[in-house]
């Protein structure tokens, strides 16, 4: 998996404006018409907005959280003393859609989009004018186009009626009725004024109510990490029944059965109830969780240092420091709930051995829980399903076909080296969350090599202990090795050979997306080794430099200004590497791309690097704080002010997001994205470079 299962997929999106790209396309036509030609004074009446499409290419609406991502369609009206809106703008049945770059639902519009919107005539000759935003987007090659369009509605006829002096709004109308938009010249915030029959034009600044995210059935569509997470769940929950809390009770679970009446209905009831216990569970835990809490989660401190104690805990546990258990008097009371009989006490018998099991389930079903945190609402769900499933299909069969016990392995020492198996899994798989935190605070803990040193060690005695050399509190004496274990450790053993030279700077690409930075590496044969020679430095001061490091010896700016003007001055377009600390990702196009000697050979003499983190925390002098334009927030640290940039000039944030610019920051070429293919990140740079030329 791409987006690794221990670490978030991030994706919070969000909402931005964005300039038109290198050649004007134009994908929708637009008429403004009004839903009758004739109206009295006092009289409300209704704007028709409609575009019609190109054939295969799509608009979207008006009414989804602007966080997730594409830019929606609105409209801006100048205020004028003839007219007030009633309501909010209304989009007519636009379609729904997962999209998986933006993590979420969107709606839109093929062929034809209609937004209407009510307005409340106040005088004779009213005059609606204004502007649009929107974005149309094709569905053959992804390609999405930012519009805008001023408009002015004609041809209504007020007729005699209500005079306008009588024509005035109660309290009550006063808070229904909606304000126009106009644009701050000086901030370019959307501001809101509220005009009444006697009102002069006065604005005042307020934010836009933002539409709570659209959860439906959608969400548990295309989104291929999604089955990929759910799978690892699964193969959670086959390994969660080789421990020894869970193992053994499957003969007793099958011995109640087959004394019940209605044995097979019953045991169904039971593998259903075991489901429904583990996806409550995950239900609870998608409630506290939402795509808004996505970024505070990947990159801030606190969580990861508290996911990594987490994990830490959890891998002691197996290994057999301790045991982690509920409280014996809720166990007990739930078993005599289950003794009670009938279908009710079934239910219980599932919840009893939940909770027994829980010291052996509990650590994995929390490593789950943890890795779908800040992602999707449905993917805890879908974990905890996904894990109870392979959990309860084992005891329900063995309920409906008791012969079958005849065949299961009897249990004994194999269970608890699953278990410490698992133990030394969920301390290497700890480190990875410290070192995110690390990268980002810049704290110079768990640099490559240290990072490294404790793979290696805990791998190689992972590989020793499936060898017998080494014992746990709960192992017995191992007085021959099974072939079983010989193969394991042979596993082990050669991915411990595979990590050693990574010590003194082999890439290591199978792990690229796991381990911090080549950069942070303090002795690297691999620059000494490689058939390209260092990019020559530009001689220039460099913002940051100390904190930020390109890799292959790639010579670069860490600040966008910077970039730009040294761009100027050399005559280059300006490659913006959009990137994080975090992003398991950017890691794998730098491991696995970027060294192509193609790639690497155009990136070191045809552009002037430009790589902006945007998770990073450090935090700017007061004095270059800003106030953003797209969410009203002070930016302060450099991460918070390189994400902004990317979401406000160039509509997207996502990581990696390449972006070749002129040398003004306006875009070449259509941005790129996480693609593993040299090939086509060759052709990327060849067509920035032709359209720089031009």
């Amino acid at each position: 998996m791409k987006r690794s299962i221990f670490l978030f997929i991030i994706v919070c999106a969000f909402f931005a404006k964005t300039n038109a790209i290198a050649q004007i396309q134009k994908h929708a036509q637009w008429t403004y018409t009004f839903s009758k030609n004739e109206a009295k004074a006092g009289e409300t009446i209704d704007l028709i907005f409609t575009a019609v499409l190109d054939k295969d290419w799509y608009i979207y609406s008006s009414d989804f959280d602007p966080e997730l991502g594409p830019m929606l369609t609105t409209f801006k009206l100048t205020p004028n003393k003839s007219f007030s809106l009633v309501g909010k703008l209304k989009p007519q049945n636009p379609k729904t859609k997962y999209e998986e770059i933006w993590g979420g639902n969107v709606k839109f519009f093929d062929g034809k989009a209609v937004f209407k919107q009510t307005i409340k005539i106040l005088t004779d000759n009213p005059v609606i004018k204004g502007s649009s935003e929107y974005q149309t987007c094709s569905h053959t090659s992804g390609t999405c186009v930012p519009g805008s369009d001023d408009f002015e509605f004609k041809g209504l006829k007020v007729v005699a009626g209500a005079s306008t002096e009588s024509v005035g709004t109660t309290p009550a109308e006063e808070k229904t009725t909606a304000a126009t938009e106009i644009t701050d010249t000086t901030s370019q915030e959307t501001a809101n004024i509220s005009l009444s029959a006697g009102d002069s034009a006065t604005a005042f600044k307020a934010k836009s109510e933002t539409p709570k995210i659209d959860l439906t059935a959608e969400d548990t569509g295309a989104d291929k990490s999604l089955w990929a997470f759910a799978l690892a769940a699964f193969l959670s929950g086959l390994v969660a029944l080789l421990t020894p809390c869970v193992f053994p009770i499957i003969p007793m679970t099958v011995s109640y059965f087959t004394n019940q009446t209605n044995g097979k209905v019953k045991a169904l009831l039971y593998g259903i109830s075991i489901v429904l216990i583990y996806t409550l569970i995950g239900t609870v835990v998608s409630r506290l969780n939402g795509p808004a809490f996505a970024n505070f989660l990947s990159t801030h401190w606190i969580p990861n240092v508290l996911f990594f104690a987490i994990f830490f805990v959890f891998g002691l546990s197996f290994l057999g420091l301790f045991e982690i258990v509920l409280p014996s008097a809720f166990v007990n009371k739930m078993d005599a709930k289950s003794d009670q009989g009938g279908y009710a006490g079934i239910f219980f018998m599932a919840f009893t051995l939940v909770l027994v099991s829980f010291s052996c389930t509990g650590p994995i079903v929390g490593s789950l829980l943890v890795a779908s945190a800040g992602g999707a609402v449905v993917k805890p769900i879908v974990g905890m399903a996904a894990f109870s499933s392979a959990f309860a299909i084992p005891f329900t069969l063995f309920a409906l076909f008791p012969q079958w016990l005849k065949s299961l392995p009897k249990s004994g020492g194999w269970l608890n080296t699953v278990k410490v198996v698992l133990g030394f899994l969920e301390l290497a798989l700890a480190l990875k969350f410290l070192s995110i935190a690390d990268q980002v605070y810049h704290w110079h803990l768990l640099d490559r090599e240290v990072y490294l040193a404790f793979w290696i060690v805990i791998f190689s005695m992972l590989g020793f202990y499936l060898l017998g050399k080494i014992l746990t509190p709960h192992d017995s004496p191992i007085e021959r090795v099974s072939v079983p274990r010989i193969l394991f450790s042979i596993i082990t053993f050669t991915f411990v050979v595979y990590m050693l030279p990574g010590m003194w700077g082999a890439p290591l690409k199978a792990l690229a997306g796991y381990l911090p930075p080549q950069s942070t590496i303090d002795f690297d044969l691999s620059k000494r080794a490689s058939g390209i020679a260092p990019a020559a430095s530009s001689g220039e001061t460099k913002k940051y430099a100390d904190l930020f490091h390109l890799p292959h010896d790639l010579d670069g700016f860490f600040d966008i200004k910077e970039a730009q003007a040294y761009a100027k001055k050399v005559n280059k377009p300006v490659f913006i590497d959009f990137t994080g600390h975090g992003c398991v990702n950017c890691r794998e196009m730098e491991a696995r791309v970027w060294p192509d000697p193609e790639v690497l050979k155009r990136l070191q003499n045809d552009f002037v690097i430009a790589a902006l983190y945007v998770d990073d925390k450090t935090e700017l002098p007061e004095a270059d704080w800003y106030t953003s334009k797209y969410d009203n927030k002070v930016k302060k640290t450099i991460g918070a002010q390189n994400a902004d940039l990317q979401i406000v000039k160039y509509n997207n944030n996502a990581q990696p997001h390449y972006c070749i610019v002129d040398q003004n920051g306006d875009l070449l070429v259509a941005p790129k994205n996480y693609d593993l293919n040299p090939a086509h990140f060759v052709a990327f740079l060849e067509s920035a470079k032709a359209a720089f030329k031009k």
